[in-house]
Order: C-alpha cells, then sequence, then structure tokens
C-alpha cells in the first residue's frame, strides 16, 4: 500500500482587507483584464523579506480570481482589482505543513494581501505595493518559459488521484523518469524498472503505445505502487500541460495523474 506523505485539502482562510489601506491607480495603459491568464513571479521584494526566499507567486487565472503562495500554502478565491487596488476576502488555503524556515510565509502572504496593495503593470512587470512593502514581480512565461514536452527529461514529483496530491520520500528517492524524443521515443523509468516504447504527441494530447519494461521485483512495496501508478497513466491517450518547468499529465480517466519538473 502506498503511504501519503503530505495531502493538500481546502479550508477557508479569511484575508479581509484594512479599511484603512492606502488607494491608488493602476497605470494608465493597465487594466484588470490585461492580468488575465498570467501569472506572475517576484523578483524583488523592499521591505519585509518573505521567510524561506518564497517566491511569491500571483495568479490570475480568470476576471475576479486570484490565487497566491509564498512559498508554502497556496490561497485562492475571488479579488477585485478595480481603483488600482487588489481586494481580497475569504481566500480558500491548502492546509500543507511548511518547513521550518517557511513557517512565516503564510502569515506574510496574509498580511501583504490583507492591506490591499496597489497593483500597477508595465509590460512584463507586476508591482504591489503597500505602505510598508513592495513587491516586485515578472510575468512567469519570462522566469520561466515553457520546456518543450519532446526532447526534455522529466521527473516525477508528485502523484494525482482521484482524492489527493500524494508525495513521498519513497517517490522522491526514487526519482521516476520520462522523455519522449521528437521522433516520438518514449525511455524513462518507474523508479523500479526501466521502460521504452513510442508515442505520439498532439496539442495538449499524447497517446502512448504499450510499454515495454524491465521486470525486476520492487523492494519496496509503496515504490511498487508508485509503479502501478506511473504505468497506468502511460496506458493509451494522456492529457497534458506545460507550465514553465512543469508538465502535467492526466489519464483517460480524467482523475489519475502525474505531476513533473524538467531535469
Amino acid at each position: 500500500m502506498m503511504h501519503t506523505f503530505r495531502i493538500l485539502a481546502f479550508v477557508p482562510v479569511a484575508l479581509v482587507v484594512s479599511a484603512c489601506s492606502a488607494g491608488g491607480e493602476a497605470s494608465d495603459s493597465a487594466a484588470p483584464g490585461d492580468l488575465r491568464g498570467r501569472t506572475f513571479v517576484s523578483t524583488d521584494v523592499t521591505g519585509t523579506p518573505i521567510p524561506g526566499g518564497g517566491p511569491l507567486v500571483v495568479e490570475f487565472p480568470e476576471d475576479g480570481r486570484i490565487a497566491a503562495t509564498a512559498g508554502c500554502n497556496r490561497f485562492s478565491g475571488a479579488a477585485d482589482l478595480a481603483d488600482g487596488t487588489v481586494k481580497t476576502e475569504n481566500l480558500a488555503s491548502t492546509m500543507m505543513a511548511c518547513s521550518p524556515d517557511r513557517d512565516g510565509s503564510d502569515a506574510w502572504l496574509s498580511s501583504l494581501f490583507g492591506a490591499g496593495p496597489r497593483w500597477s503593470l508595465d509590460g512584463t512587470t507586476l508591482t504591489l505595493t503597500t505602505d510598508d512593502t513592495t513587491v516586485a514581480l515578472e510575468d512567469e512565461k519570462v522566469v520561466d518559459p515553457d520546456r518543450p514536452v519532446t526532447g526534455t527529461e522529466w521527473v516525477v514529483t508528485s502523484l494525482r488521484t482521484a482524492d489527493a496530491v500524494v508525495s513521498s520520500v519513497a517517490l522522491d528517492d526514487a526519482a521516476p523518469t520520462l522523455r519522449i524524443d521528437e521522433d516520438g521515443t518514449v525511455t524513462g523509468s518507474t523508479g523500479c524498472n526501466e521502460f521504452g516504447g513510442s508515442a505520439e504527441v498532439g496539442d495538449g494530447m499524447i497517446l502512448f503505445e504499450p510499454l515495454t519494461m524491465t521486470r525486476a521485483a520492487c523492494r519496496d512495496p509503496e515504490v511498487t505502487g508508485i509503479e502501478t501508478h506511473i504505468l497506468e497513466v502511460l496506458a493509451g491517450e494522456a492529457t497534458y500541460r506545460v507550465d514553465g518547468s512543469s508538465l502535467s499529465l492526466t489519464a483517460s480517466n480524467g482523475t489519475d495523474g502525474l505531476d513533473l519538473t524538467a531535469r
């Protein structure tokens, strides 16, 4: 049986905008709609630094929505960007335990957005400003451009099921890999056995042909479970999404998947 190392669950966390936060205007050339669908990563912080070093990552997945993390838990919910300020309230947060050096990162993020920061956008640079903190963030596509699906060696960092996103010490130690060459050749490792085959890469879809694999017995039952999950995702058609150096694969059942990072 595979043991869960950490599981992400959502609970409401109130981040109430201070009524006395200073107002401000976005630049004349920027409007809230200019942020839609973009992700920004902090490159400089003036004032209280982010515990653990961050970075602060702020996403605007659609109009009126925001998501952010400062290196530990992810906050998400509604946001009002009118009048040049970011107004948020009752954001939800994952409840993952932070490493000791990042224990204060969630409180730092809550303080920043609780102050109703002023925002401005200059090309690919977003600036968030409160009375005592200024954060400069760069568009993620500039900081971390999307890696190509083919020709990149990917390392599995977590397993996704219908119920959880699972990572573990066993998965980190096994470090399963996947590589798809431009000619469609597939190679990789489950962390226990090597596999190979071929695949057809389309727009947002990969069709894996049946894989061949070595047959060594895995010494750790947890690694056996990891191997089974990987092979189930790489069986047949899978959808994919690349975000910078991250790749997500989702099996044809629409729930099981893999999260991978470019090596």
